[in-house]
């Protein structure tokens, strides 16, 4: 019984993440324990363990004799993120260029031709889907849990945010350059390069939700 419990909380936990992530729970927005108990059909046990595994994760936060409610992303929050993101994920650069095989470049060679295909077409859904793809595979090649789980956990705060750099004007060429400078240093087995190139890839990101961010408040203030 106690790991269907178990099982039960993941389960609500992952609904309301999923949730969160496509905006049906919007940031700043109260969690009603009672409605959804009453729409998942559960108890407010396995609920709040859900709501416990969610806070933990940064995804919501809790405020005595008030309740939980969905985490808003400052802009303070990305500039403090950003950095850090690039530091992991440089990092794993560094390691995917000195633990890749010639098959494991060959692989990161054809996603690449893919993502310039997706480039050059103007396709920035299918952009963002080889592009996540291609972190991962680097992710991967780093062969280091604590660096991948780190990089996991921040990249849900990130999600929280909404904005997508490649609305920036010429985001798409640069991140596609930036791309490919990152596997120019991978297949030299330049580890050091591929590091830095990685970084300058996060941080130009960060200046692209910046950007977009600004353009946005502009906007609004019309």
């Amino acid at each position: 019984m106690r790991l269907v419990q178990n099982s039960l909380h993941q389960e609500v936990a992952s609904t309301l993440r999923e949730e969160i992530f496509a905006g049906a729970l919007a940031p700043g927005s109260f969690i009603d324990e009672v409605a959804l108990c009453a729409r998942l059909k559960i108890s407010r046990t396995p609920l709040r363990e859900a709501l416990k595994v969610l806070t933990s994760e940064g995804l919501l936060r809790h405020e005595p004799r008030r309740g939980c409610f969905v985490n808003e992303v400052t802009e303070q929050d990305l500039d403090d993120i950003f950095p850090v993101i690039a530091l992991l994920e440089g990092r794993c650069a560094y390691e995917a260029a000195r633990n890749a095989s010639d098959a494991d470049l060959q692989e990161l060679s054809a996603l690449h031709d893919k993502l310039q295909g997706h480039a050059k077409a103007g396709r920035i859904t299918d952009y963002y889907a080889v592009n996540f793809a291609i972190h991962e595979a680097i992710i991967l090649l780093a062969n280091n849990r604590w660096l991948s789980q780190s990089i996991a956990d921040l990249r849900k705060i990130l999600k929280l945010s909404r904005l997508q750099s490649l609305g920036a004007p010429g985001r798409l060429a640069q991140s596609l350059s930036e791309h490919m400078t990152v596997f120019a240093a991978l297949k030299s087995r330049d580890s050091e390069g591929a590091e830095a190139a990685m970084r300058t890839h996060l941080t130009r990101q960060r200046e692209a939700l910046r950007w977009l961010s600004r353009s946005q408040n502009s906007r609004f203030a019309l």
